[in-house]
């Protein structure tokens, strides 16, 4: 039984994974109903206040749901929101065993749903490929558990941890199949973070430029303390400015915040820390906009600003076959930096991976322990 479940699931979770970069701030879900060894209904939640893949799966099944097993990746909702509770449709079909992967996190939910089910009569299971279904909605659940949405680090780097040459050049460190998956990357995520500096010297549009069945397009989030972004730069360009957004302090000047908004963007004013915008508060003003997943992308001082708040839950760094050199040359993290190897930012659960020459390594931020 425990075989054939996990194989269920294994669909249920790789419907899931369509609606990545589409869901927020709902969390992503797959279904699979299953009778006699043959699934008569699949489904995903695609986008929030769109049905959600129970009912989409039951709809599909029609008739054949009677005295069929659910398969879904997160504890069926139990409460009225855009959307009736799942719970009240999977009764009325007459699913006779709910196998899930995980419980959801957000309190009104959690257990309510299984409790329901179990009082109507319907076996309930919990817990099967438990751990690939948390990391699937690891924003989602930080959310819920802190208000801030989840953050990752990607940057393209040399063997000798060089972003750049010492004249700013950066196009292009890594080839073309990583960029690639950088692309892929920035698919899934709900928006792309940058520091002016970057906005300044690239130029960036921030876009989605990747033969993909389905492409997501996510926010554009400039840190700009002083709102000096340039008006004629791309991402305020009219393809670009309704989905950009200018994060910058009361500092900034009034008209040219202005300016900015009538060009069509959206401006957050944030505050201050050490001068320039409090990436903390930033990152739950956006998260209360529904942006669970941030990608930053740079450069340097961001990425160390964010890594030095801790607000970092992931690093991807892509390492080139090159040797940059040069003292002037810029690195990805700089910063006072660790005085001792005890007080370095460490990693674990790491994973490598080839694209061409270049690799790939991911690895999640182990927290520190705080003192006292």
């Amino acid at each position: 039984m425990r075989d054939l479940d996990e194989k269920y699931m294994r669909l249920a979770l790789r419907l899931a994974a369509k609606g990545k970069g589409m869901t927020s701030p709902n969390p992503r879900v797959g279904a699979v109903i299953v009778k006699n060894g043959v699934v008569v209904g699949r489904g995903w939640h695609r986008r929030a206040g769109e049905p959600h893949a129970e009912m989409i799966a039951l709809n599909e099944a029609g008739e054949a749901t009677v005295g069929s097993t659910l398969y879904v990746t997160l504890e069926p909702c139990s409460t009225h929101g855009r959307t009736p509770p799942c719970t009240d449709t999977i009764i009325a079909s007459g699913v006779k065993r709910v196998v899930a992967a995980s419980t959801d996190m957000y309190p009104a939910h959690r257990g309510r749903g299984f409790e329901i089910l179990r009082e109507k009569g319907i076996e309930v299971t919990c817990g099967v490929l438990e751990n690939e279904a948390l990391k699937l909605n690891e924003g989602f659940n930080k959310y819920v558990a802190t208000g801030l949405p989840f953050v990752t680090v990607k940057t393209a780097l040399s063997l000798d941890g060089k972003i750049a040459t010492s004249t700013g050049q950066s196009k292009w460190i890594s080839n073309e199949r990583s960029r690639g998956q950088a692309h892929r990357m920035r698919n899934e995520s709900d928006a792309i973070m940058v520091g002016i500096g970057t906005v300044k010297c690239d130029d960036p549009l921030l876009t989605v430029r990747a033969k993909l069945r389905c492409v997501n397009d996510p926010w554009k989030v400039v840190v700009d303390s002083l709102a000096s972004v340039n008006l004629s730069c791309r991402l305020l360009s009219r393809d670009s400015v309704t989905k950009t957004i200018i994060a910058t302090t009361r500092r900034a000047p009034k008209e040219k915040v202005e300016a900015i908004a009538a060009a069509g963007a959206q401006v957050i004013l944030c505050r201050e820390k050490g001068g320039k915008v409090s990436l903390r508060d930033l990152m739950l003003k956006l998260a209360k906009r529904g942006i669970l997943y941030v990608l930053i992308e740079g450069g340097s001082r961001l990425i160390t600003s964010a890594l030095e708040e801790g607000l970092v839950d992931k690093v991807a760094f892509f390492y080139a076959p090159k040797i940059i050199g040069g003292s002037e040359a810029p690195s990805v993290v700089t910063g006072k930096g660790a005085r001792n190897l005890n007080e370095a930012t460490t990693l674990t659960d790491v994973s490598v991976r080839r694209f061409g020459e270049d690799i790939l390594v991911e690895g999640y931020i182990v927290p520190r322990r705080k003192c006292g």
